[in-house]
């Protein structure tokens, strides 16, 4: 299933990713660090949203309660 996220006091604006059998896809952040947020699309890339929580729920931007990685991480808690 295809599912589209507005992030939260973030640099990025929306994350655009897939949910196939419990595995996260095609993550794609519209805004914020380019490089960076690529980068995390693509170690994400077939793992399983549990290994994907796990790994990047909490982390923080600088004096921000949350981050992009775990802006991911919110939008796959509210669509799973």
């Amino acid at each position: 299933m295809h599912y589209t996220y507005q992030t939260e006091q973030t640099c990025s604006q929306l994350i655009d990713f897939d949910i196939i059998d419990g595995r996260l896809h095609n993550v794609v952040f519209l805004g914020g660090c380019d490089g960076n947020l690529q980068g995390v699309g693509r170690l994400v890339e077939g793992m399983k949203i549990e290994d994907v929580l796990s790994r990047l729920e909490g982390i923080r931007c600088g004096w921000k309660d949350t981050s992009c990685p775990d802006q991911l991480c919110r939008a796959i808690r509210q669509v799973s």
